[in-house]
Formats: C-alpha cells, structure tokens, sequence
C-alpha cells in the first residue's frame, strides 16, 4: 500500500468497540455480535414482521481475530502487524482490507476511534 499522508493519518487511529455492544466468542474463535433491535420503527417490525429483538452478526476468521484487539490503545499499524504475524500472506491486501474493515464497522456505529 502506497503510504500518503492521509493514509498514514489513518492508520495511526485507534479503534475502540462501542459501549453497548454484548458479544461472544466460540471455541472456534469466531466473534458474535448481539444487536439489540430498539426504536419504534423497529418495534413495529417486530410486531407486525416478526423481526427478532436481538440479532446476531457473525464475523468471518479475520474479523474474529480483530475484534478482542479494538480496545482504544492499538491503532490499525499495530493491529495489522498482529494480524499479518496470525494469517501471513492470507491477510493481503493487508492494510487496504483492515481500512475496508473499519469503515465498514464505523458505518454500523460498532466501533468509535480513541
């Protein structure tokens, strides 16, 4: 990954899993998030849809390995370097599928950056 100054501004955040958020990890290593489903929007789905009060996101292996490391004191240099140590050449395009990664869990609001 060619490192601009954005980038590199980017890299050096640190990711925090938001309050609120229950999840469970299985003897296979593989993270569960439990989101509770509130709001009146949601409380009509429930009831008229039979959308369930709670959902459950699984994360796939490399999310899993990410999740328990989002503790605020990390930034996305340091968790990439664990997970290319975990995965190896796997984990490649490292730091372009960690920033994917991000986005994608910032734009559900499950993580916020310390």
């Amino acid at each position: 990954m060619k490192k601009n100054k954005t980038n590199e501004n980017y890299l050096e955040k640190k990711p925090l899993r938001a309050p609120g958020y229950n999840w469970t990890q299985d003897e296979n290593g593989i993270v569960t998030l439990e989101i509770e489903n509130t709001g009146f929007f949601n409380k009509m789905a429930q009831k008229f849809f039979k959308k369930p009060k709670i959902s459950y996101v699984h994360l796939d292996e490399t999310g899993s390995f990410v999740w328990p490391l989002l503790d605020g004191e990390k930034n996305i240099i340091e968790i990439g370097k664990a997970v290319e140590e975990h995965f190896g050449e796997k984990a490649h395009p490292l730091y372009e599928r960690l920033a994917k990664y991000f986005q994608i869990l910032e734009s559900y609001n499950f993580i916020i950056w310390n």
